[in-house]
């Protein structure tokens, strides 16, 4: 896939013909300040920026910079060391001079050639290539004379600008998504906050969780074969944490088709609202569904409210949450406020898919355009 107005075959060549390939100088994450000069530290690189093109540099350090290895514009920078190979194959370009680059991290420096584009390359077709040549187990790392025999396309720079920008303007897009999500985020967190901080003000019944929650055992529901289908048309495998649904199993007995619940991680006190059937991974999951005249939107969101944390690796459930005391409202107002929560939640998706078309749709040119 290409712009109409260019042909002619992409040349091929090493890295090594057409950069020069260095590494950055020691920065350590304890010599981090709130002043002093930019830098990036290689562990960034796949943490804080997430599009190929660096906007905006998060870290500085008052290390003397003379004696540091500094950006020039252009430069596509790559981690020597990471966990897996895959982290380390991850290219960003640094549009700026005088970013100091930590000791990490290496840099390859362009001739006459765009770094944004190359870092579109090295993480799309190549990135495989750069995985491969990474060596070490517990701790992986890329050496500058590994990638000095990638093989990279270098069409005419007018094109390979051009093809950066198309790109650039989708990660923008992706990243005011990203804005928009958290942005909302933010709005419901301090909606709820606001609305059940209210109901100590008014007329409500204080109820211990388990006169209004009736919990289950997973034990049922447990997956036996932990080796997961990436399928979506198949039963999802649940975890109440981050991860939310760990993947896909065919197994066809024993799944929860109760209608909606809450999974509450016993050890994380992580809570999750499911109404689809379901699996789980772990007996360490509390299955929580609301007795008469209680909703359980309204539930989960009060547990939510709460932000329920621990460190210590304990059962909490029975122990500690079900005997809290908390206000319940009347059924009506408890609606309202399920519904309320639920809108806003449903904007989200919303939202959150729009950000996924945006991310596939980068995906597919970057296969489509480096071969």
């Amino acid at each position: 896939m290409r712009f109409p107005e260019f042909s002619g075959e992409w040349k091929e060549t090493k890295l090594e013909k057409i950069a020069e390939i260095t590494k950055g100088s020691g920065i350590s994450k304890d010599q981090l300040s709130e002043h002093g000069s930019p830098c990036i530290l290689y562990g960034e690189l796949y943490t804080k920026y997430k599009s190929e093109i660096i906007n905006e540099v998060y870290s500085r350090t008052e290390l003397d910079s003379s004696l540091l290895v500094k950006s020039k514009a252009n430069d596509v920078i790559i981690p020597c060391s990471g966990e897996t190979a895959i982290d380390i194959s991850t290219a960003r370009c640094v549009p700026f001079n005088n970013i100091l680059l930590g000791g990490d991290l290496n840099i390859i420096r362009l001739k006459n050639n765009d770094g944004g584009f190359f870092a579109y390359q090295l993480n799309g077709t190549r990135k495989k290539n750069i995985a491969r040549v990474a060596q070490g187990v517990s701790v992986v790392h890329l050496y500058g004379e590994n990638l000095k025999h990638i093989r990279v396309y270098h069409p005419a720079i007018e094109e390979q600008k051009k093809i950066t920008r198309l790109l650039s303007l989708i990660d923008e897009r992706i990243a005011t998504q990203n804005k928009i999500i958290e942005d909302l985020k933010k709005l419901k967190s301090a909606i709820r906050k606001r609305v059940f901080t209210s109901l100590k003000n008014e007329y409500t019944e204080s109820c211990e969780i388990n006169q209004l929650l009736a919990y289950e055992q997973p034990t049922a529901y447990i997956v036996a074969n932990n080796e997961y289908s990436a399928d979506t048309t198949l039963t999802p495998v649940l975890t109440a944490n981050k991860g939310f649904v760990l993947g896909y199993t065919d197994e066809d007995s024993g799944i929860y088709q109760k209608g909606e619940c809450i999974i509450f991680d016993d050890f994380t006190m992580d809570a999750k609202y499911v109404s689809f059937p379901f699996k789980v991974k772990s007996s360490a999951i509390k299955i929580l569904t609301a007795k008469q005249n209680v909703n359980l939107r309204f539930m989960f969101e009060y547990l939510s409210y709460l932000g329920l944390k621990s460190e210590e690796h304990k059962r909490h459930y029975i122990s500690e949450i079900a005997s809290l005391v908390i206000e319940l409202p009347s059924k009506e107002k408890q609606n309202r406020i399920a519904n309320l929560m639920t809108s806003l939640d449903n904007k989200l998706a919303l939202e959150e898919k729009a950000k996924a078309r945006y991310e596939d749709k980068k995906r597919y040119l970057l296969s489509q355009m480096f071969i």
